[in-house]
């Protein structure tokens, strides 16, 4: 029973705790990152079924009323491949680099703007996406201007 105590005691000490702590962080993101590579390899495999259905079965022209669908089905992948980065990122300097997560942010964004149905929406609605690139771009400009001091 003793030892029992001493083992606990010895694990909450704070170097053992971090240690403990860093050794789950690195299980965690690895097993992150081979869900994201699942993730992204399923979104390749619909991607080209959804395009091919569209090439073999609509009318030929017709695509183009597609055309934002297929553009937004990419940005899925991009997005997924930038969230892949950002873990692999971790992985390597176990910092989580906010430059990237801005990317990712702002192509997620971006994917919205293009995918936009401007008949379902709201003009307070584009002035937020407008808002959320305009924040997200200076964002980035300061880090950037940060990381080259």
């Amino acid at each position: 029973m003793r030892k029992l105590i001493k083992l606990i005691l010895g694990i909450t000490k704070d170097e053992q705790f971090m240690h403990i702590v860093e050794h789950l962080e690195v299980i965690v993101s690895k097993v992150l990152s081979f869900l994201m590579i699942v993730v992204i390899l399923v979104a390749i495999v619909d991607l080209g079924i959804f395009i091919f259905k569209e090439i073999f079965t609509t009318p030929y022209g017709k695509i183009n009323t597609t055309l934002f669908k297929v553009f937004g089905l990419f940005l899925n992948i991009l997005i997924a491949l930038e969230i892949l980065e950002n873990i692999t990122a971790y992985l390597r300097r176990h910092v989580f680099q906010v430059e990237l997560v801005i990317v990712t942010s702002l192509i997620a964004v971006a994917r919205k703007i293009i995918i936009l149905d401007l008949e379902k929406v709201t003009g307070i609605d584009i002035i937020g996406l407008g808002i959320a690139v305009l924040a997200l771009s200076i964002s980035y400009m300061l880090i950037r201007l940060s990381n080259s001091r």
